[in-house]
């Protein structure tokens, strides 16, 4: 593996607060989803990672390392979703903007389609990126995903503020290799 970064994923832990403030609370990073998250949010969303990452048959959240000293890139993760009549997995990913564009999402998001295809309880995992996030939306081609069609979403939940995305499925059971 001459020339690429060594992506490895570990779970998110209670010392992964600043991580996630320089993800989810920077206005840089959150330009595809409505801008950055308030203090009081962070602190929710953290626990919320934290309590879903010790159980990962119903999810989890990831910190991803790069490189030997296992730098923290940003973050990956999988949970539960109802989506079109059936239980399916949803992923998503945030990697720090020193880290982007050296294909450590899309290491990443293979590293989880693994971790699925283990599991096997939910055939599918969904991606819902912004029809204009064209970094996250190469990510989907790249891991394998196909492009279902568009859809509108309610960003945050309960916001009230509604962003196009594009729906994305990739059969974790298949048996293809991805590149």
């Amino acid at each position: 593996m001459s020339g690429r970064i060594h992506v490895a994923i570990r779970p998110y832990s209670e010392g992964d607060l600043p991580l996630l403030g320089r993800t989810l609370g920077d206005p840089r990073m959150m330009t595809n989803l409505g801008g950055p998250e308030s203090a009081e949010k962070l602190l929710e969303r953290h626990k919320r990672f934290v309590a879903m990452s010790t159980d990962s048959s119903v999810g989890c959240v990831f910190v991803i390392t790069v490189g030997l000293e296992k730098a923290s890139a940003g973050t990956v993760g999988y949970w539960q979703r109802d989506w079109d009549g059936q239980k399916v997995w949803e992923t998503g990913w945030s990697v720090l903007p020193e880290f982007q564009g050296q294909g450590i999402a899309t290491a990443a998001t293979r590293l989880i389609v693994g971790l699925l295809a283990k599991l096997r309880n939910r055939r599918y995992l969904f991606a819902f990126p912004s029809v204009n996030n064209h970094a996250s939306n190469a990510i989907c081609r790249r891991v394998g995903f196909t492009l279902l069609r568009e859809a509108d979403f309610e960003y945050p939940r309960g916001s009230g503020s509604f962003m196009r995305c594009n729906v994305w499925q990739l059969d974790v059971f298949a048996d293809t290799k991805r590149e």
